[in-house]
């Protein structure tokens, strides 16, 4: 269905306008492939990192040189000359290492058009390590050498064939490139990007302000609260035990590798449970409300804070946000941040005076002393929020 078309759907009696638009979902799937499989994957793990490496070293001697820099048409013409020098590199999937020379091209001109802006915290292109225990490369589709059957649980990879998968949700559409990674703790996965018809969800009445915390992880103007899981702390002691074991070992040795896939596993367990718990917050709140407001946080100078980097981080507040924005985008919803510099939390939500000693955090409770009004810190600045968040969208006075 094209994007815009709307269709009827009738639920218990009643009649439901649902609008379908094209979107591009990401699915990930776990693959299990065979040692042969596995030699190659790892192969165009190490071949993609030396053309994005070679490459790079080309960009920065050309440019201390001459003060130019070698366009990306003009390094695949060298990478086609590189690989006659180079036979090893015709063995992995030729649009691994083409996709290679388009992120460091894309890397290249962000970090000179960012400065060119003024933004000094985009950062030049790195080398890419061998020691880093992420790796990743990503193919393109192109006459059906991507290939999943649902089946018999397997997909068709370029070079790689058909290999074993975990493919616990179906998808359609088309798929326009895969991403083939290996995690620290050893796993392999494959994640297709998939051009797909996805249906909105039906329109609602309803507004809502969300004040992020870290007692808490969110807080609603409806007065819902959110609890902060705090994995870090409640897996910090296990933590530190399988670290210290790590220190103990030599490194390089098996018992070294064996014992530090055991701490990745532990790092890998925290984050699905944290990106499980993020993912059900954000679709429970963009499925119930129409308009959602948020405070625009300064989260990279909040991290500086020694004493509230680890939770900041354990939150994980950027993710939260990225998901509910991207959500809202699918389904025709509006998320707006307010100004970070508006004093939320020192606002009466109920006659605006601003109380200034409220900026002390360990107050919790606060009486107005203007209209006498008792508030809860947390719920008075979701509901500035989106009082605030109102205005700035003009849907209010």
């Amino acid at each position: 269905m094209k994007l815009g078309n709307k269709e009827s759907k009738t639920e218990i009696g009643k009649e439901v306008n649902l609008s379908m638009k094209t979107v591009i979902k990401g699915y990930k799937y776990r693959i299990y492939p065979t040692n042969e499989q596995k030699e190659l994957i790892n192969k165009t793990f190490g071949c993609s990192r030396f053309i994005y490496n070679h490459f790079l070293a080309m960009k920065i001697e050309l440019y201390k040189t001459d003060q130019k820099s070698l366009s990306y048409n003009k390094c695949s013409e060298l990478l086609t000359e590189l690989k006659k020098e180079k036979e090893w590199l015709k063995e992995p999937d030729k649009f691994a290492l083409q996709n290679s020379i388009k992120d460091l091209d894309t890397a290249y001109q962000n970090f000179f058009r960012e400065h060119k802006k003024g933004n000094t915290n985009q950062g030049f292109p790195k080398f890419k390590s061998k020691k880093n225990n992420y790796k990743s490369y990503r193919t393109n589709f192109t006459n059906n050498n991507i290939e999943v059957d649902f089946e018999k649980s397997q997909i068709k990879l370029p070079k790689l064939k058909w290999i074993k998968c975990k493919l616990h949700r179906k998808f359609t559409g088309n798929i326009i490139s895969a991403t083939i990674s290996q995690v620290p703790s050893g796993k392999y996965y494959v994640s297709f990007n998939v051009e797909c018809e996805h249906e909105e969800l039906p329109e609602t009445e309803k507004f809502i302000g969300l004040d992020l915390g870290i007692s808490d992880l969110l807080i609603t103007s409806n007065g819902e609260t959110f609890e902060n899981n705090k994995l870090t702390y409640k897996y910090e002691k296990k933590l530190a035990k399988l670290q210290r074991q790590l220190a103990k070992k030599e490194k390089g040795s098996k018992n070294f590798n064996k014992q530090r896939i055991k701490v990745a596993k532990l790092h890998e367990k925290i984050t699905n449970i944290r990106m499980d718990n993020l993912h059900k917050i954000s679709s429970q709140i963009v499925k119930e409300n129409q308009f959602i407001f948020s405070e625009d946080l300064n989260i990279k100078g909040m991290v500086k804070n020694p004493n509230l980097s680890k939770s900041i981080h354990d939150v994980s507040w950027s993710e939260l946000t990225r998901q509910i924005q991207y959500k809202s985008e699918w389904n025709n919803r509006t998320y707006h941040k307010v100004d970070r510099f508006y004093a939320s939390s020192q606002i009466c939500s109920n006659c605006n005076y601003k109380n200034n000693k409220t900026k002390n955090l360990s107050i919790r409770q606060w009486t107005c002393p203007e209209c006498g009004t008792n508030h809860n810190r947390d719920i008075n600045a979701s509901i500035n929020i989106l009082n605030q968040g109102l205005k700035d969208l003009e849907l209010v006075v």
